[in-house]
């Protein structure tokens, strides 16, 4: 989604959006002179608002929970990888 509609979805300012950009919190697609943004990007902003108005989680502690919650998805992407390598390898072998 393109950068107004992200703002009016996301309910962020402008000041805020760019902040969390330069924080590497939200990372956009750049696309054409422009930034577009995920739905992915969206569940961020709505869990770093979640963190701050109901949790009182400071920015520090934004930024550790989304660097383990990058690492957590890395993690769930390669055992998904080796599941379906395995899958593979048993069809391959006739296991």
């Amino acid at each position: 989604m393109q950068m107004q509609q992200f703002i009016d979805r996301s309910h962020l300012d402008l000041p805020t959006l760019n902040a969390w950009i330069e924080a590497e919190w939200l990372v956009p697609i750049a696309a054409k002179r422009r930034l577009d943004f995920s739905d992915a990007e969206l569940a961020r902003v709505r869990l770093i608002q979640d963190l701050k108005a109901d949790f009182g989680v400071n920015d520090e502690g934004i930024s550790i929970v989304l660097h383990l919650l990058d690492q957590l998805h890395g993690l769930r992407c390669l055992v998904q990888d080796i599941q379906t390598m395995e899958t593979l390898d048993r069809a391959k072998h006739g296991g």
